[in-house]
């Protein structure tokens, strides 16, 4: 069997030095033609709610299943009695400036990630940045009480069940009006996409923090 996988390994070397490769029609501008089809000016955000939206699924399932193995590991350790964080007023002051500018670029390139370099993902990992960096400044008790007063957990679990239900209609070949290319309302379902990819991302860190505040004291 040996012998067998190293004749397979040098004819397939064999093959790629011998027959050579197709060669690319640059006459076509993949890159616009993405544009086109997507309708909007971010072939980036396109190609990943659009050309390879299998894909963009299965990413969003893997973070939510990577949540709930951070939750499921750490339920039967005992909680943790130091919860290091900022304690001179410095600190404080800069992280929470730097929380606010970084709730205000996701933000931002949530809303407007299909027109410009960013995205659900970037807009999220800025939100969930921006929410370590509070946490690291604030009470723990006070922290958990804001995400379950506004229900964190339960619009983490809808944002994947809208986006997933948004993907399999584009899948399935309906789509919105693509609107006017460069327009903040353009590029059909994309925008939407955007903003549940943002917000799933933001609050599942939420919670992954909380679990490693409680569980080990420190992010």
């Amino acid at each position: 069997m040996k012998w067998l996988y190293i004749i397979a390994g040098i004819a397939l070397y064999v093959k790629m030095l011998v027959i050579p490769n197709p060669a690319p029609d640059l006459s076509i501008s993949i890159v616009e033609s993405v544009v086109q089809d997507s309708g909007v000016p971010n072939a980036v955000s396109g190609i990943i709610f659009r050309n390879r939206l299998y894909d963009t699924i299965f990413e969003v399932v893997v973070f939510t299943i990577a949540i709930l193995g951070a939750n499921f590991l750490l339920a039967n350790e005992r909680p943790s009695c130091t919860i290091y964080q900022f304690t001179d007023q410095p600190s404080i002051v800069l992280a929470r400036l730097g929380a606010t500018i970084a709730a205000l670029v996701g933000i931002e390139l949530a809303i407007r990630g299909h027109l410009s370099p960013g995205g659900g993902f970037a807009a999220g990992v800025a939100g969930g940045t921006a929410i370590g960096l509070i946490a690291i400044t604030s009470s723990s008790e006070w922290m958990q009480g804001i995400y379950k007063r506004w229900h964190a957990a339960t619009w983490e679990k809808v944002s994947v069940l809208v986006f997933i239900v948004l993907a399999v209609i584009t899948l399935a070949g309906v789509e919105l009006p693509h609107g006017e290319l460069g327009a903040l309302v353009s590029g059909g379902v994309l925008p939407l996409l955007n903003i549940l990819v943002a917000i799933k991302v933001a609050l599942g860190s939420w919670a992954v923090i909380l679990v490693f505040i409680r569980y080990r004291g420190l992010l």
